[in-house]
Order: C-alpha cells, then structure tokens, then sequence
C-alpha cells in the first residue's frame, strides 16, 4: 500500500486535478501550502577521506557538489537524475528488467512528492543503472535503481506534475540537474558526428572521412600507414578509431581469430595440446575474451569514455543491460560473437587483420620506429620473416607477451617494473556463496535463471607486515590482500603459454550456470620481493612470475595438471590427504603442499587474508573450499613508459605503448578506453583529426594513465 506523507495529505486539501492551470496554480500552491517540517535524526558522522585519500568518484561528486551550489536557471529543461531508488526483492520484476516498473514509480513519486504514482507515465523515465544490494546491515535485499527523468516529456505527458518539479532542489547522490542531458553514442556514431560537424567541402566526405587534400602531413597525399601489435580491446579500440579517421591500419595478432582459436582451446582441454600461440591468453580479443567478460571498471560507469566503450560493444552486439546493470559482464558465449562482428566492421573500413603474425623485431632508423619484422607464428622457419614499413607502430600486446618485452630492452626502450599481485585460485560451491551472500534468499539464484543475480563477492584486506615473517635483511611490507577476477558460476582454466610452466585463472558463460565459483586470492607484490629471491632489472617481476609458475608445474607433477589443497589444510599448513572437493579444472588436480608454493611471508599473508575474509564472508573457511596454484598475472610485471601530451615512447618515437601488457590498464573495460585515448592521440599526431580529445571524450581521469 502506498503511504501518503504528511506533505502529500496537506497537498490533497488544496490541490485539484481537475481543471488544472500549472500557470494560476503555483501561486495558490506556494502561498496556501504550510508543510510541517519533518522530523530529524542526527547520526554520528562518518570519518571521510580528504585529499588525495579520495576514490576518484569521490572527487567527482564533491566537484558536482560544487557545481550545484549554484541554482538551477531553468529546472523545466533537460533532465533530472534520481539515484538511490531502492526496491525489494520480492517487488521487483528480477535482474533481466531494466524497465520501469510499478515499485519504481512508487519511489519516483516519493521523491518528487507526487501523490498518486500511477499517474506518473513510465515514458518520461529510463533506467540508467541497476545493481542488487545483499548487504546484511539493510532490511532484506534490494535492487538500487539509477533514474534520468526527461522533464520535457514528462510534462508533456503529465501537465500536474508541474508543480512538483518547480519544488525540487538539487542535492548531490540524490537528485541531480542535468540541463544539457548527458552526449552518449557509440564510438563509431561519436567520430562520424563529430567530424560532419566540423567538416568542410574542400577536407571531408558526407561520412565524415578525410579525402586528404588539405589539412595533412603527409606526402603526395598518401594515408599514414599504422601497425596495431595486439588485437585485445585496446588493440581493437585504437584500429578503430585511427581507420574511423582514415590512417591505413594493420592490426598484426600473433595468435588465431576467434573461431579457430576457439578449437585450439579445445584441442588443450580436452586432448592437453598446448598451441604456444593460440591459447587462453593469445588471439583475438586478448586473453579477456575465455574469461568471465567483466565490464567493471575503478574508472567509473559514468564516465563518458566508460559509456563511448560500452555503447560500442552494444552496437557489436552485447545486450543492451550492459549499458544499466551495476555490475555488467558478456561471458565467453557472447564475446565470441561481438569479435566477430567488430572484425568485419574493421574490415569494411579497410584495416588489414592479420592473424597467426608474431613481432619478433621493430625497424628503427635514428630515434623513431619505421615499422616491423614479422614471421608466422606457426612456423619457426626464418623464410616466413617479414619487414614491413609503417610511420607509426602501436604495441597493445597482452601481459603475457614476454618475449616482447626482451625485444624492447634491445632497443633501449624504456621499460621499468611494476607492483602486481600473486596468489592462488580459491573455489567453492556456487550454492555455498548464494547461501553466504542471500541467506534465505539463495533458492532466488536457480543457477542464473532466477529473479536475483548469482552471488558474487569482492574483499580487500590490509596484512601488516609485522603480522608476517619477512625475508632476512629485509624491512616488514605491508600488503594489500583481496579477491580478484571473481567468476561466480564459472569454471578455473589454464593460462599458460609454455608447458613448463602453470598458472590458472576462471572464466564463465554469460548466464553462470555452473555449479562451482572461483576467484583469486592475492596479495600486491614489490621490487623487494624480486630482489629478495635476486631477481634484479625492468624483468625482474616478470622473472618472479615465472619462477612460481614453473614450481606449480613441479608441484602438479606436469601435463597440466594443478595442484590442490582445501582451505581448512592450508591454514593448518598440513597436507590434504583425505578426499578433497570436486574441482572445476578439467585437466587434473593433484594435493599439494601450497603453503611452500610461495615465500614464507607470501604465503602467511595469503593465510591472513583468508581469516579475514572468512569474517566477511562467514562460511568462506571451508573444507568445501578449494586452492589451485598459481595465479601470477594478474596484471602487467612493467610498465612501457609514455609521454603524456602525444602518448608516444618517453625512448623512441612513432612507438605507441597502451593498453594492459604495456601497464596502463587492467580488464576488458580499461584497455578498451585505453586504446581509445591513444588512437585519438595517434591521430591527431597523424595529422588526421585537428581537435582535441577532451571536446569529444571529456578529459582522462590523469594524463595518460587510467586507474583499473
């Protein structure tokens, strides 16, 4: 039943429906109208972070904040953001509604103080976010709604609710004012609509490319020609919009398309036939495509360059939810699918895709790149090698292309190391983590199919260093512990790329049917820990990898298989010698001794965090828990340094280093937005596009690097 608050009854006496004039009736409203105030609790504030102790939609809402301290001129114009709208459960239409539903009218009117819900027309709001909240410390689970209201539309639809809107005020997390709506589109319609409106009859043709008569640096009006190394989505992102202006592009994969890459996965899983070149990490779509296809990202979902990426993969096909759920994700079944389609676009615009084509060399003259020396991946003869000429060479190569980075060093490109993390893969039954995380809720899940999302979970530690033994000759480190990569309903997988060596991470379908959940638990690694175990230089974390991924192998016994240890043994730090829970790797799981994977300090930070996180998560301490060793790329062991105003090589010009393997980003969302930005840079260098990132995409959260 909807309840009417004391404003709304007080509204009731004075105002009528019928006959309503929104003109004469405002100043009867406002002179008749005595609210009672309401009643207010203080509560003790919150301790907030200040500075540069702020998350960065913290500081984005404290300069919204700022914004709106000044009156909105015109609150009849553009749209009105409501947030925070929250639904039962039980009320809601389920996971797979983005539509407007009754219980969300009912909200809407609550904040508009509008009395009577049903009279408000569902066309004048969308849903522009929609997350499931389990929280324990609320009543029962709720869906949190995000709402834009077309205040043009709504008026037209409803003239009563006039009255209403002259009343709201802005106030920041709550409702917001935005005048001018927000620009959106995919990337594609973004570069063809901005360049028609700047073109000119003697530089651009109707679809907005250039014909390079004029404005161009290049001679004898030939196009720039630009080689793409890496064919994830910063890869894909930079073709794209350097090929949208008109470079000639060459997107160069060491790895297979989609569709043969896909058999080579088989022929692993199932017969253990390791392609050193088309595998879980390399080929198209980079090494996110066989994962879970999170769509997260710390850069934040209302970033406009965050929705440019989201829009086009819609636009490639991904369903639209991805635009509105709180926490979007594709699966596997649906990247394929969406690679595909971005292929034959790329091709349609003239990009040359070349698949099974590895980088051994780059072609430098004096202090810039002029192109590359490729071979066939699939065949060490030095008759497949090839030179090729190019005036600019983008490297969005994976974290796992470490023959690349040797390369580099040759040619003194500046390369240093980089914090990362390393830890285990831990698995669980599904329906455990529902339990945990819903309660009584938990039978809502129906493996994916169910009104309420299958259960996940996210948790960050702090480990003291003076909590853990440290390395001798060494000062205690304290270390970030969390989860990572979290697949509910997924499965754990291989990603290695030599067969002595094994490292695992999860995957899942789009709909997380499967009965088990993994997620890696990590903890964040240094340059002391390389030197600790005397690995010294840029590769030194790379070094530190592999040595961890070749005792895995050791320990598994070979052929792939992992070893294994419950939870509850691995804090005891004793073997696991009675039956041990089904796992989800299908290449073979041997008990092991994990707690001697990892450097005494590793593993003891490893063991803090489980107790930890186990007080979160209660129930997560379980026999029925599994770890699988090693997780040990989690993200890029160096970072390739870049300038910030032209995105180039701070060591060689021409060299373009973005995405995750080359330390700038981390996850599907994040490298996308990072090739993004530096395709718009390339071209401008280029001569191709004359203005500014900003006008289009809004200014990078920091020059040249974005937090992921």
């Amino acid at each position: 039943m909807f309840i009417i608050s004391q404003n709304f009854k007080a509204a009731s006496l004075h105002l009528s429906f019928s006959n309503f004039n929104p003109k004469l009736s405002i100043l009867n409203f406002t002179q008749s109208l005595n609210f009672s105030k309401s009643l207010q609790i203080k509560c003790a504030k919150r301790t907030k972070r200040t500075g540069k102790l702020r998350y960065p939609s913290e500081k984005k809402k404290l300069k919204q904040q700022q914004n709106n301290e000044i009156d909105v001129k015109n609150k009849f114009e553009g749209v009105w953001r409501l947030f925070k709208l929250r639904i039962s459960a039980h009320e809601d239409p389920g996971k797979d509604f983005c539509g407007v539903s009754e219980p969300l009218l009912r909200e809407i009117s609550k904040v508009l103080e509008f009395p009577v819900a049903s009279m408000l027309p569902p066309e004048a709001f969308k849903v522009v976010r929609k997350s499931f909240d389990a929280r324990k410390l609320q009543k029962g689970p709720k869906f949190v709604y995000t709402v834009d209201m077309d205040v043009d539309k709504l008026l037209n639809l409803e003239p009563r609710t006039w009255e209403f809107i002259s009343e709201l005020e802005p106030k920041v997390g709550v409702i917001e004012s935005l005048p001018h709506g927000r620009f959106s589109g995919d990337l594609i319609s973004i570069i063809r609509n901005y360049t028609k409106r700047n073109e000119t009859a003697a530089s651009f043709d109707v679809f907005g490319r250039n014909d390079f008569s004029k404005s161009y640096k290049f001679p004898n009006n030939r196009k720039p020609k630009v080689a793409v190394v890496g064919s994830g989505p910063s890869g894909l992102f930079v073709s794209l919009v350097v090929a949208e202006f008109g470079g000639d592009v060459t997107l160069i994969e060491r790895g297979q398309a989609v569709e043969r890459r896909g058999r080579d996965i088989g022929a692993l899983v199932v017969r253990r036939m390791l392609q050193l070149e088309s595998n879980f990490c390399f080929g198209e779509g980079g090494a996110g495509t066989w994962s879970d296809g999170k769509l997260v990202t710390r850069i934040g979902k209302n970033n406009s360059s965050v929705m440019a990426v989201l829009e086009t993969l819609v636009h490639f096909g991904a369903p639209s939810s991805i635009l509105v759920d709180g926490k979007p994700h594709l699966g596997t079944d649906r990247l394929i699918p969406l690679l595909r389609n971005f292929r034959q676009h790329l091709q349609e615009l003239g990009v040359t895709i070349r698949f099974g084509t590895r980088v051994d060399d780059l072609i430098v003259e004096g202090e810039r790149v002029a192109g590359v020396k490729v071979s066939d991946s699939s065949c060490s003869s030095e008759s497949s090698s090839q030179k090729l000429g190019y005036d600019a060479v983008v490297l969005a190569i994976g974290h796992s292309a470490r023959d690349t980075y040797q390369m580099l060093l040759s040619h003194n490109v500046d390369v240093v190391q980089k914090d990362f993390a390393v830890g285990l893969r831990v698995e669980h039954p599904q329906e455990l983590i529902n339990s945990i995380q819903y309660s009584v809720l938990a039978n809502e899940v129906q493996s994916g199919r169910g009104k309420i999302p299958v259960a996940d979970y996210k948790v960050a530690e702090y480990v003291d260093g003076k909590d853990v033994v440290t390395p001798l000759n060494s000062e205690s480190i304290g270390r970030s512990c969390y989860s990572f990569c979290m697949c509910p309903g997924g499965q754990v997988v291989l990603t290695s790329t030599n067969p002595s060596e094994l490292c695992i991470n999860g995957m899942s379908f789009s709909r997380r049917s499967s009965r088990w959940a993994n997620a890696a638990l990590v903890v964040t690694v240094s340059s002391k820990d390389f030197e600790a175990l005397n690995f010294h230089g840029p590769l030194a974390g790379l070094e530190f990898q592999r040595a961890f991924e070749q005792r895995a192998a050791t320990m598994g016994g070979g052929n792939f298989v992992v070893p294994v240890q419950t939870v509850t043994d691995f804090l005891d730090s004793k073997m696991s010698e009675t039956t041990m829970p089904s796992s989800s790797y299908r290449l073979g799981v041997k008990a092991a001794n994990l707690h001697d994977l990892f450097p005494a300090h590793i593993t003891e930070a490893l063991q803090h965090s489980v107790l930890m996180f186990n007080k979160e998560l209660p129930g997560f301490v379980s026999k029925n828990g599994l770890l699988h060793g090693v997780e040990t790329r989690t993200s890029s062991p160096v970072q390739i340094t870049r300038r910030s105003d032209t995105w180039e090589s701070t060591s060689l010009k021409g060299l373009y280093p973005v995405g995750e393997g080359a330390g700038y980003a981390g996850g599907i969302t994040s490298a996308a937005v990072d090739g993004m930005y530096a395709g718009f840079a390339l071209a401008q260098n280029l001569g191709l596009y004359n203005g500014s990132m900003d006008s289009i995409l809004g200014q990078a959260e920091t020059a040249g690097f974005f937090k992921y």
